[in-house]
């Protein structure tokens, strides 16, 4: 398999790295505006959509053939009251978020595209997650690092978040970004590829 990965995210290079799976990352700037407001096609559109504009780069190159296969995610998180929360665009759109999900659970949806020349497929993976009440002073001093700015839902599940999820229901890789389970699944059933 050659696998490009279409993502800048560190969090996505380290676990396909942990896989001790090869791979190269190839980007192109996408648009990621859409008007979809049910979380699943929300991300499977977006995940297309930078997988398609990573295949038509190479494409243009003269660069893409039978052997490679193209990676591209999208996370999003789903509030308890459906509301899709991407990264936030300052501080209080950041502590909105996090007290949103205050003592509720909400909803990490993954988006993958699988591209080859021959064949598409899109899927999405979602993991439920519960947080604890969450102190508004506690909130701000966690706005105080950087780790909120970045990241889908103001938060990581393996960093300072941490402190206030009492448990998941799910894929946890797919709350740090990229289901493994259902990517490793979906290479199999849809091209005969298994990752171990």
């Amino acid at each position: 398999m050659n696998l490009i990965l279409a993502s800048k995210s560190p969090r996505r290079k380290e676990i396909i790295e942990n896989l001790g799976v090869e791979f190269k990352i190839i980007t192109c700037e996408t648009d990621e505006h859409t008007n979809e407001r049910d979380g699943r096609k929300y991300v499977e559109e977006i995940a297309f959509r930078k997988g398609n504009a990573v295949r038509e780069l190479l494409e243009c190159e003269g660069k893409f053939d039978e052997s490679q296969i193209i990676l591209s995610c999208d996370t999003v998180v789903v509030s308890a009251d459906g509301e899709i929360m991407g990264k936030p665009h300052d501080r209080a759109d950041a502590k909105r978020m996090i007290l949103a999900f205050s003592g509720k659970p909400h909803f990490v949806i993954s988006g993958i595209a699988l591209i080859t020349k021959e064949k598409t497929v899109i899927t999405s993976e979602s993991t439920t997650v519960f947080f604890d009440t969450v102190d508004e002073s506690d909130v701000e001093r966690y706005l105080d690092t950087d780790e909120a700015y970045d990241k889908a839902g103001a938060y990581a599940i393996q960093g300072y978040a941490s402190l206030w999820i009492n448990g998941i229901e799910g894929d946890y890789f797919n709350v740090v970004g990229l289901p493994v389970k259902k990517l490793s699944d979906t290479l199999k059933k849809e091209f005969n590829i298994k990752l171990a």
